[in-house]
């Protein structure tokens, strides 16, 4: 028996090219001004994005890398398994992400690449926009009272960063900003140094269950328009490390899109 061969026709090399390059030049257009930017992918970012999405809000993700999940991806030392609590069970659920108990009460086990995968679709799906390779470099700002607001991000695609080229960024406004970009804090950063932010602490030891409750009590506007969520929050308040368990990352990342949506003028 032959094989057969399917020759696909009636388009060009070029053709290819020109349906990439407008229709991400469409995204960027429409997103250059958005209700909420949210700078990272991983838990928290992804869950803040899925509840503002789901409340109708205008909301871009930035991802530097060429992946989401942040932490999540090496589970715990690279074995591949997370664990959440029952306090974030019902958020876990909701987001579909399937758990199933350990042997340790009050503790649910997942498979780290389901999670971030149900972080992901939760959030497409519910209309939030995700551009990954795009890293935001420095804060947009306006006056306001005797102070600044962030208005926004300055961004670059982290190729051009990684190659060391010095290369304009572009703008993207928003009327709220979320600083999700995990251990680094780095929007959190450029607040302290450069518009009177809080000092950034770093975050502390490892003290898990402390951590946990910690993060999201901490997690809230550290300047007008800037609110720092998941781990960004924890190293801004020097609050302790709690490794692969990351119910408290998406309490955080709810927590931060109802203040969002407040700041908005907006129910959640």
């Amino acid at each position: 028996m032959c094989s057969r061969v399917i020759v696909v026709t009636g388009f060009s090399d070029a053709d290819i090219t020109r349906i990439v390059v407008e229709e991400a030049s469409r995204d960027l257009m429409e997103y250059a001004k958005s209700d909420v930017i949210i700078v990272g992918g991983g838990p928290a970012g992804l869950t803040a994005a899925y509840y503002l999405a789901k409340a109708g809000v205008k909301v871009l993700v930035m991802e530097r890398r060429l992946s989401l999940g942040g932490g999540i991806g090496g589970g715990g030392m690279l074995f591949h398994k997370a664990v959440v609590e029952e306090e974030a069970l019902g958020v876990a659920r909701e987001l579909g992400v399937r758990v199933k108990p350990s042997r340790v009460k009050g503790l649910y086990v997942t498979d780290a690449a389901e999670l971030i995968t149900a972080l992901a679709r939760s959030a497409v799906e519910a209309g939030a926009k995700i551009i990954l390779g795009l890293e935001a470099v420095d804060l947009v700002v306006r006056r306001e009272g005797g102070g600044h607001r962030v208005a926004g991000v300055m961004a670059v695609w982290s190729a051009v960063s990684l190659a060391g080229l010095h290369v304009d960024p572009l703008m993207f406004e928003a009327g709220v900003v979320i600083d999700a970009t995990g251990h680094e804090a780095v929007l959190a950063r450029l607040a302290a140094e450069k518009i009177g932010g809080p000092r950034v602490k770093g975050e502390g030891p490892s003290w898990a269950p402390e951590g946990e409750k910690l993060v999201v009590e901490v997690t809230r506007e550290i300047v007008p328009g800037l609110i720092v969520a998941g781990m960004a929050a924890a190293a801004v308040e020097g609050t302790y490390r709690m490794g692969p368990v990351f119910g408290g990352m998406l309490l955080s990342g709810k927590k931060a899109a109802e203040l969002a949506l407040e700041k908005l003028g907006r129910r959640p």
